[in-house]
């Protein structure tokens, strides 16, 4: 008698015993595993677009001040020396080095200068927006791949419950809980994924604003040369 209860109150706290976050996860099943993978992928995607679309990065203050004092000072040629130099790459340089070699090469460089930073200025900007469309897209994709996996855990509970006579109840609970791991795991991606897509792309929306000031404001240099000419 005594033996059975010692064996009931162990079951007991085995069944009572939490779940870890770790044993959880590994419910997922393959598609759980899928899912942490495109976590990490994100994660890189989250912290390199951290590290390029900022101020200093796309809009760096050195070049601002030496491009001004170039400009200026109506040096446009060593100018465009120093925005094609690989070593001075940046958003700022690439909008800045397709003007001013319009500018150069054409008879109506001064007409066409404003032109040409602007379709500079799209296709970088559309770069920037293209490079975050892979943050995006797993925001899209984790729900689904969630739902997959809870999908495929539904049709093994009902199996299970088919090729079982008896304690159906417990098992479909245990089946049940086991494949809503991978639709946990999808909205928990999905979510930072959606949040910071938006706020990259405000970001961009934000700094491109910010560099198309700052290019006219450079212009103005070019356009007091040519007055003054």
């Amino acid at each position: 008698m005594m033996y059975q209860i010692i064996l009931t109150t162990v079951a007991q706290t085995n069944v009572d015993e939490p779940t870890s976050w770790a044993s959880t996860i590994m419910k997922g099943g393959p598609v759980g595993f899928i899912i942490i993978g495109l976590s990490l992928v994100a994660l890189a995607l989250v912290v390199m677009h951290f590290l390029q679309i900022r101020r200093s990065s796309l809009l760096p203050q050195d070049q601002l001040k030496l491009i001004e004092e170039m400009l200026s000072n109506g040096e446009v040629e060593s100018a465009l020396t120093y925005c094609v130099d690989p070593e001075n790459d940046s958003y700022l340089t690439r909008i800045l080095a397709t003007g001013l070699l319009r500018y150069q090469r054409s008879a109506f460089g001064p007409f066409e200068l404003k032109n040409a930073l602007e379709e500079a200025g799209e296709d970088q900007t559309s770069r920037l927006f293209r490079s975050t469309d892979a943050l995006g897209l797993i925001g899209t994709i984790a729900p689904l791949l969630g739902l997959l996996g809870t999908v495929l855990g539904m049709v093994g509970a009902f199996e299970t419950i088919g090729q079982t006579a008896s304690n159906t109840h417990s098992a479909l609970a245990v089946n049940i809980s086991e494949a809503l791991v991978t639709t946990m795991l999808g909205l928990v991606l999905a979510i930072p994924c959606v949040t910071l897509f938006s706020f990259f792309r405000n970001r961009i929306e934000g700094l491109s604003t910010e560099a198309s000031s700052e290019i006219e404001r450079l212009v103005l240099h070019l356009e007091e040369a040519q007055g003054n000419g």
